[in-house]
């Protein structure tokens, strides 16, 4: 546990925040698939792109690495057999972009994990695989890990895709396409949430040298026989990390710039900002970051379907915020590393603000939180944005604080350069 000081922080402050955990991902995967060796600079060491890296190497990729990159040894599209489960911990992402890659492998591959992951939804993805004729399975036949994904390329070339609960099923199949000899056709039946990470993989994809042609988010076309072009390429900043920093800036009044990151960004989370601007901060664009000033909170309509992992934060500020912010089309938050909808409400009911939640959307009324007990539910976002209300709100204590390891392991150090030094 750790008590969050309610001291005052610093009224210009600029902070660093590791690389893009999505970006990681996808770069790491790309790489392994890669005709050569690839340089990653800026990696994201966590507890999830550490579990994507472990289990690249389980299909046979070889990486080293060094203090400021990871060095991959691509094979060419093609993976190793491994016979024994690749455990994937509550990592979503390495799940679903890990079992889509499979395909390309030889042998069955079971993907497991933690007792939550084994709760979170991956039907729509082993569904997919079926009408490329891949024998995709749950083991206990509830559409949920462990599952097992046969290697070998698959019969058909045409599939369909639900992208209604999370765009990562799409990203798996979009990374494995070019690499099978006859590429692949992917029609969108539900969705896309989360659209700008289906926007990041497609630019991935062609800054290794792969075609992709798409219409809009509804149809995409891969060729086949394509290669992934080896070379060095860096991590941007997370934007989804940098949100906490707006967030206490927004909240505390202070101008809180996060280097690195630009609106040019294809991270979806940089919009965040925005809407901070919209509920009455200041927001700054600037060669080297992105600065948000807090100012009189206002709450705000927002539909916030392509940031999901963004509303927790969204939520604590609205919770100083006049009025009641409605925050729309986020009932996939249900599926994640917790419930974050009930979550969030939880939460924030124990800090004495009000909160409703509905089948697809958030209610926070603003108030003037008071200091309470963070129950973290392993959920690495739950603990840092809760941590952001700890400045305003005396006596807030953060549960399990080493859950953040997932995504952001020296967040905590980082959080301290806020305060004002004694």
């Amino acid at each position: 546990m750790i008590e969050i000081k309610a001291l005052p922080i610093k009224r210009v402050v600029s902070v660093q925040v590791p690389g893009s955990k999505s970006y990681t991902h996808r770069l790491l995967i790309a790489a392994a698939l890669s005709d050569g060796t690839c340089r990653i600079g800026n990696p994201l060491r966590s507890d999830d792109t550490l579990l994507t890296l472990a289990a690249l190497r389980c299909m046979g990729i070889a990486a080293d690495e060094q203090p400021e990159a990871v060095i991959v040894r691509g094979a060419g599209g093609m993976l190793a057999p491994w016979a024994e489960p690749i455990d994937l911990g509550n990592s979503g992402t390495s799940m679903r972009l890990l079992s889509g890659l499979a395909i390309l492998g030889r042998g069955d591959y079971c993907f497991t994990g933690s007792a939550r992951m084994q709760e979170r939804p991956m039907r729509a993805l082993l569904d997919s695989l079926r009408l490329l004729g891949v024998e995709a399975r749950s083991v206990r036949n509830n559409g949920c890990p462990p599952i097992v994904i046969p290697g070998g390329h698959p019969k058909n070339r045409r599939t369909v895709i639900d992208c209604g609960t999370s765009s990562q099923y799409l990203s798996a199949l979009l990374l494995a396409a070019p690499c099978l000899a006859q590429g692949m056709e992917i029609e969108v039946s539900h969705g896309p949430v989360s659209q700008p990470y289906i926007d990041m993989t497609v630019d991935i994809m062609r800054l290794f040298g792969i075609e992709v042609q798409r219409d809009g988010y509804t149809r995409f076309q891969v060729p086949g026989g394509q290669a992934y072009r080896a070379g060095d390429h860096a991590v941007e900043p997370d934007a989804s990390q940098a949100g906490y920093f707006w967030a206490a800036g927004a909240i505390t009044g202070s101008r809180v710039k996060v280097q690195g990151i630009t609106r040019a960004s294809s991270q979806g989370d940089v919009a965040l900002a925005e809407v901070f601007g919209r509920m009455g901060c200041r927001v700054e664009h600037e060669a080297d970051g992105i600065a948000v000033t807090g100012g009189a909170l206002s709450a705000i309509d927002v539909d916030m379907g392509h940031m999901p992992d963004m509303v927790p934060t969204l939520a604590v500020v609205a919770a100083f915020a006049q009025g009641t912010t409605v925050i729309r089309n986020v009932a996939h938050l249900r599926a994640k590393e917790s419930d974050r909808l009930a979550a969030v409400s939880q939460e924030l009911t124990k800090m004495g603000i009000r909160t409703e939640t509905g089948a697809d959307e958030l209610r926070v009324t603003g108030g003037t939180p008071r200091g309470a007990t963070i129950e973290t539910y392993d959920d690495h976002r739950i603990a840092m944005c809760f941590a952001v209300a700890g400045l305003k709100a005396p006596g807030t204590r953060i549960m399990d604080e080493g859950c953040v390891r997932k995504s952001f392991p020296n967040y905590w150090e980082v959080f301290q350069t806020l305060y004002e030094r004694k």
